[in-house]
């Protein structure tokens, strides 16, 4: 299905930016997207196909932006946290986790949130981590409660894929959620972290992309 844009979607990136004046991610596979997208980016993503891509983890460590770390599909925390030191070594402390799924032997969803990787991460590593339920449920469906699962287990962010219309989706429309459904998630998301202890709520700073 539909990749993306390569590096012509810098324009847009560029675009979007200086209208919006939103904080923008973009996920980089190489050394020379990175590069490509360093003046209108404020956040890398490494996907999870990248995770053991240790020269493009050391290139984004040394490019002085954030780093969102995907934790690869068959991998596990130790490797995670791993891989999170190619960065870490290049003097870039600013690395989020991300656990979005590993693959198990179940069918149903297309890979396996690992709910326990979040307080294990937590316990072993100062980083923050985040939950990424639409990429590892493949369902809009279970976005919602995986994404109340993955903050009461101690989260500090979610990535959610949000679309106007998911049906008309260039790519991933079966997992996206449309704006109303978003809004909910969102609501019931502040209801949770209303009842959530203290301590969680004054040590996380739970943030959204989508």
């Amino acid at each position: 299905s539909f990749q993306g844009l390569d590096t012509a979607g810098i324009p847009v990136l560029k675009s979007l930016k200086s209208k919006t004046g939103m904080i923008l991610l973009t996920e980089v596979r190489e050394a020379h997207e990175a590069d490509a997208a360093f003046g209108y980016t404020d956040i890398f993503q490494i996907g999870t196909r990248n995770m053991s891509n240790f020269n493009l983890l050391k290139h984004v460590g040394g490019l002085n932006k954030p780093v969102i770390l995907k934790r690869g599909m068959g991998s596990t925390i130790e490797e995670l946290l791993c891989a999170a030191e190619y960065i870490l070594a290049q003097g870039n402390q600013d690395v989020i986790l991300c656990e979005r799924g590993i693959r198990t032997f179940e069918t149903y969803t297309r890979f396996t949130l690992d709910i326990s990787a979040v307080p294990a991460i937590k316990e072993l590593s100062h980083l923050p981590v985040i939950i990424d339920p639409s990429h590892a449920s493949g369902k809009s469906s279970l976005v919602a409660p995986l994404s109340r699962a993955g903050l009461a287990a101690g989260a500090d962010g979610l990535i959610v894929e949000v679309h106007p219309n998911p049906k008309e989706a260039v790519s991933d429309g079966d997992q996206s959620l449309d704006f109303e459904q978003f809004g909910d998630l969102m609501k019931s998301v502040k209801r949770l972290l209303s009842i959530m202890p203290g301590k969680f709520l004054e040590g996380s700073k739970c943030s959204v992309a989508a």
